[in-house]
C-alpha cells in the first residue's frame, strides 16, 4: 500500500510527462492537438485528427482522474478535467460545424456527405475538401461518443445546451447504421488497393457497437439533467451491429483478411466483443500473423511507407501488393495495446 507522499511524488512524475509531451501542444484557442509536428511527404500532420486527439487526450483524462484520490492535488485534478473539456468541446465545436453535413449523411449515406475525420489544428476548419480525403471514418466519431460518454458519467461537464445535446444525437444516429455502413475506416484509404472505394470494416462497426451501448440512456447533464438531456439509442441498431461485427471477425474486411485495428475493438477501448473464443481466434491471428520484432503490421500485403511504395500516387496496382509481402513496417503503437490488454486480463507475461 503506497503511502499518499509516495503516491503524490509519481502523481507529480506522471503530471511533468503529461504536461511536456501533450498538454504544451494544445492549441490554447481551439484547444485541439495536432497529430504531430512534422510535415512530411506523406502528409501535414500539424493538424487535429478526431481520433488521434481522443486517444492522445485519455492519458490526461486518466490522471485526473488518479488525482482525485489525493487531497492535496496542487490544483492538478481542476487543470487536467478541464484540459480533458477543452479539446472534447473543440471537437464538438468542429464537427458543429459540419452539422448540416450530419444531416445529409442520414438521408444519403453519401462518403461525401461524411463528417470531416480532421481539422485545422489553430481553427478547427476544415482543411481538405469533401471529396480530397477518405473523410468518412465511423470509428472516429464513434470513440469521440464513447469516450464522450464516459467521461460525462466520470462526472466531467462537456455538454453545456440543449443544441449540443440534439447535435449528439444526431451522432448517435449518423452512427447508428455503421452495420451496414462502408467507409475508409481507420487508415483512411478503404480497400486494400487504395483507390478510395469504402468498404465494411469490423474496426468501425465494433467501435459503433461499443459507443451506442456506452450513450444510450445517458444524461448528457449529468446530476443536473432532464429526460431533455438524455440520449437514447434504437435497440435494433446494437443488435444489428453485434451481428455484423460476428460474422465479419476475424476479418477486418473483404479487402484484409486480418488487420491490426481490430486490437481496439476486441479489448481496450471498444470491449465490442463478448464470444470469448471469437475474441481469442481473432486475438491469436493478430499476433501469429502481424506481431513482429518491432510492432505489428497493420494488415498483410501493406505498402504503405515501404521500401517499395511509389510516393507518386496513392492508389496500388492489384499485382503489386504481392511485392510488399513480408516488407510491410511494422508499427511499435500495436505494442500499447497488446500491454493495455494484458494489464486488462492479469496476463503478465503478455
Amino acid at each position: 500500500m503506497k503511502t499518499v507522499t509516495e503516491l503524490s511524488a509519481r502523481l507529480e512524475h506522471y503530471y511533468q510527462q503529461i504536461r511536456t509531451i501533450i498538454l504544451t501542444r494544445q492549441n490554447p484557442i481551439t484547444g485541439l492537438l495536432p497529430a504531430s509536428t512534422a510535415i512530411t511527404a506523406h502528409g501535414d500532420y500539424t493538424d487535429a485528427w478526431v481520433r488521434d486527439n481522443v486517444y492522445s487526450i485519455l492519458g490526461v483524462w486518466g490522471l485526473a482522474l488518479a488525482y482525485r484520490k489525493i487531497d492535496e492535488d496542487k490544483g492538478r485534478t481542476y487543470e487536467l478535467e478541464h484540459s480533458v473539456t477543452k479539446l472534447m468541446r473543440g471537437l464538438l465545436f468542429a464537427m458543429l460545424r459540419q452539422s448540416h453535413k450530419v444531416e445529409q449523411f442520414k438521408h444519403t449515406q453519401s462518403p461525401l456527405d461524411g463528417l470531416h475525420a480532421k481539422y485545422n489544428t489553430a481553427t478547427a476548419d476544415i482543411v481538405v475538401g469533401d471529396d480530397e480525403w477518405g473523410h468518412l471514418q465511423i470509428d472516429a466519431t464513434s470513440i469521440f461518443l464513447l469516450m464522450l460518454a464516459q467521461m460525462t458519467a466520470s462526472g466531467l461537464k462537456i455538454i453545456y445546451t440543449i443544441d449540443e445535446v440534439n447535435f449528439v444525437q444526431n451522432l448517435v444516429y449518423y452512427i447508428g447504421r455503421a452495420y451496414r455502413t462502408p467507409d475508409y475506416g481507420i487508415w483512411e484509404r478503404g480497400n486494400k488497393i487504395n483507390h478510395g472505394s469504402a468498404e465494411l470494416n469490423a474496426s468501425s462497426v465494433g467501435m459503433a457497437k461499443a459507443a451506442l451501448e456506452a450513450i444510450n440512456g445517458l444524461d448528457l447533464f449529468g446530476v443536473r439533467g432532464s429526460q431533455a438531456s438524455v440520449i437514447h439509442v434504437l435497440p435494433d441498431e446494437i443488435a444489428r451491429a453485434r451481428i455484423t461485427l460476428e460474422s465479419l471477425l476475424p476479418r477486418e474486411s473483404a479487402s484484409k483478411e486480418i488487420d491490426a485495428a481490430l486490437l481496439s475493438i476486441i479489448s481496450y477501448p471498444a470491449f465490442a466483443i463478448e464470444d470469448v473464443d471469437l475474441r481469442e481466434r481473432t486475438f491469436n491471428d493478430i499476433v501469429h500473423k502481424l506481431q513482429g520484432k518491432y510492432g505489428c503490421k497493420r494488415f498483410l500485403r501493406d505498402g504503405h511507407q515501404t521500401v517499395l511504395e511509389d510516393g507518386q500516387r496513392l492508389h496500388y496496382e492489384p499485382g503489386e501488393l504481392k511485392q510488399f509481402e513480408h516488407l510491410e513496417c511494422e508499427w511499435p503503437l500495436f505494442f500499447t495495446y497488446l500491454f493495455l490488454d494484458g494489464l486488462f486480463r492479469g496476463n503478465s507475461q503478455q
